[in-house]
C-alpha cells in the first residue's frame, strides 16, 4: 500500500466530493489478508502459512493483484482480477470488500451494496467492513444509517484506523449539516493524526464558517506550512487570514498560490475578488 506521503502527494483537494477518493483508498487497508493489523478481528490473522489452503492462496494472489490495480486507478483490471479471486475462493469476505469499493469507484451502488452485505455476512464484526458500507450509505444520503456503522467500526477494540473512519464520519456528518457533530469528529481525528491535511482543512473551514477565525488560523496555518499545501488549501488560508484583517499574511499566501498555482480556479477567484462565493 502507499505511505501516507504518497497517498496524501496524490489527491488534489480536500472538498467533500474529493475526498471520496481518499476514503476508498484508506479502506484498502483491509484488503490484504496477511496484513493483521488493519483487518481488525479478520479470522485470517489466525491462519498461518501452511493452515492456507491451496484456494485461498490463490485468492489471496489474485487479490493482492486486484489492490494493487485498483489503487493505480486500473479499475477494470482490478475488477476481473477480483472475479478470479471469487471464483478460486467465493467465501474471501476480503475480495468481496475490494469488489464493493471496485463498484462504489464505478457508482454501481446496488453492486457494491451486494458485495459489502455479502463480505458482512461472513465477517460482520470487521471494522474495516463497517467503514466501507458507511461510507457507501453516505453517499446514498443515509446519514444516519451510514453513523451507525461507523460508530461500531470507531468502538472495534481492536480497530487500528479509527482515525480514517472519524474523518470519514465527519465528512458524513457535513454532507447532513450536522456541523457541530462533524466539528467533534474532525476533532477526535485530528489528535490521532495531526498530519492529516484532509481533517485539517475540514476543520479550518468548519470554523470559518462559525466566525470562529483563531481556531480556523490555526489548522490552515498548519496545513499550509506543510508539504501538503494545495490552491485550495492557500485559498481558505487568504480567506481566513482576510477575515481576522491580516493583509500580510494574507499577501503572502496570495503569492504563493500566483507562483505555484498560476491556472488555478482559486487563484481567479483571488484576483475577482470572490471572496464569498
Amino acid at each position: 500500500m502507499a505511505g501516507l506521503v504518497g497517498r496524501w502527494q496524490h489527491f488534489g483537494r480536500w472538498t467533500l466530493t474529493a475526498c471520496s477518493a481518499l476514503i476508498c483508498i484508506a479502506a484498502l487497508q483491509g484488503c490484504a489478508a496477511n496484513n493483521a493489523a488493519a483487518l481488525g478481528e479478520s479470522e485470517a490473522d489466525l491462519v498461518t502459512p501452511s493452515d492456507e489452503s491451496e484456494a485461498r492462496r490463490r485468492a489471496r494472489i489474485r487479490l493482492e493483484l486486484a489492490a494493487n490495480y485498483f489503487e493505480m486507478g486500473q479499475t477494470a483490471v482490478a475488477l476481473d482480477e477480483v472475479k478470479q479471486s471469487l471464483a478460486a475462493d467465493p467465501s474471501y469476505a476480503d475480495a468481496l470488500n475490494l469488489r464493493g469499493l471496485i463498484f462504489m469507484r464505478l457508482n454501481d451502488l446496488a453492486q457494491a451494496d451486494d458485495s459489502f452485505r455479502r463480505a458482512m455476512a461472513l465477517r460482520g464484526n470487521d471494522a474495516n467492513l463497517l467503514h466501507n458500507y458507511g461510507w457507501l450509505l453516505c453517499q446514498q444520503q443515509k446519514y444516519a444509517d451510514a453513523d451507525q456503522y461507523f460508530g461500531r467500526a470507531i468502538a472495534t477494540p481492536t480497530y487500528m484506523a479509527r482515525g480514517k473512519t472519524l474523518m470519514a464520519r465527519g465528512l458524513c456528518q457535513s454532507r447532513a449539516g450536522q456541523l457541530a457533530e462533524a466539528e467533534q469528529s474532525f476533532l477526535k481525528a485530528y489528535e490521532m493524526d495531526a498530519a492529516n491535511p484532509v481533517v485539517a482543512y475540514q476543520l479550518s473551514s468548519l470554523l470559518l464558517r462559525r466566525n470562529e477565525l483563531t481556531r480556523a488560523q490555526f489548522y490552515i496555518r498548519r496545513l499550509n506550512n506543510s508539504e501538503f499545501a494545495n490552491a485550495e488549501s492557500l485559498w481558505l488560508g487568504i480567506k481566513v487570514e482576510r477575515a481576522l484583517g491580516d493583509s500580510v499574511a494574507m499577501r503572502q499566501l496570495a503569492g504563493q498560490l500566483r507562483k505555484r498555482f498560476p491556472d488555478s480556479r482559486e487563484l481567479g477567484a483571488y484576483e475577482r475578488g470572490a471572496f464569498n462565493e
